[in-house]
């Protein structure tokens, strides 16, 4: 059936969002070749430990960490070189860390050429309500590209954010920065998956996201090659 596919787009990046690391090999096992890159977060990351991303890696595929670092400098800048050792292709900062802890993110990577530090802005599970009770005055898409600026300041090469937001980073970031929408559903029926702020692939591709990630759509589908499939030609 992966033969019906052709060869896997990078921007689809389908997320591993399993406690053991058995799930997520019958996963990437039924997937084959039709799909590059994974995303290991920190569930999958804290059952399986590293060496699923860096078998992964050795298989050819793109992994993406999301680790949403959010720690002192030294300590984020030792985690993205530990990620860079791994293969890793892009790593997670937090944003909301200041520039202090993205610029030590960046800074590590710099012995990585093939690792890339994206900035999350504002958690795709957030509501202008949740913004308000920590203190943020601003909408999720005002604070998204608040953000967005000072990551660009630190040296990040994209951002993490909604699909809704795209479009407006896409005008503010430029041609060249990566924008990675987690969030990523195949319509109304399609669980959300605790995302607030939801999209089409469709969508994020039109509004200016680089890459896509997608979860349950895919990894609980039926048939996770036909779910791919529809992520690939838009959803």
């Amino acid at each position: 059936m992966n033969a019906a596919l052709p060869l896997a787009d990078h921007r689809v990046i389908v997320a591993l969002d399993f406690d053991n690391r058995r799930d997520a090999e019958t996963l990437v096992e039924r997937l084959g070749d039709a799909c590059g890159s994974y995303k290991i977060g920190l569930e999958l990351l804290t059952a399986a430990g590293p060496s699923l991303a860096r078998d992964l890696v050795g298989r050819g595929h793109e992994v993406f960490l999301d680790l949403k670092l959010f720690e002192i400098p030294n300590s984020v800048a030792g985690a993205v070189r530990a990620a860079g050792s791994l293969g890793a292709s892009m790593v997670t900062v937090h944003s909301m860390g200041g520039t202090g802890i993205m610029a030590a993110a960046v800074d590590a990577a710099r012995e990585f050429p093939r690792l890339r530090v994206l900035a999350l802005t504002v958690v795709t599970s957030m509501t202008g309500s949740d913004l308000s009770d920590i203190g943020v005055a601003a909408d999720t898409e005002e604070q998204v590209l608040r953000l967005a600026r000072l990551a660009v300041g630190a040296g990040c090469d994209g951002v993490i954010a909604s699909p809704r937001e795209a479009g407006a980073l896409r005008e503010l970031l430029g041609p060249d920065r990566l924008i990675v929408t987690p969030g990523v559903t195949l319509g109304p029926d399609d669980a959300a998956g605790g995302h607030a702020r939801p999209g089409t692939p469709r969508a994020a591709f039109a509004a200016g996201a680089s890459h896509v990630v997608v979860g349950r759509s895919i990894a609980r589908a039926a048939d996770p090659v036909a779910a791919l499939r529809r992520v690939r030609a838009g959803g």
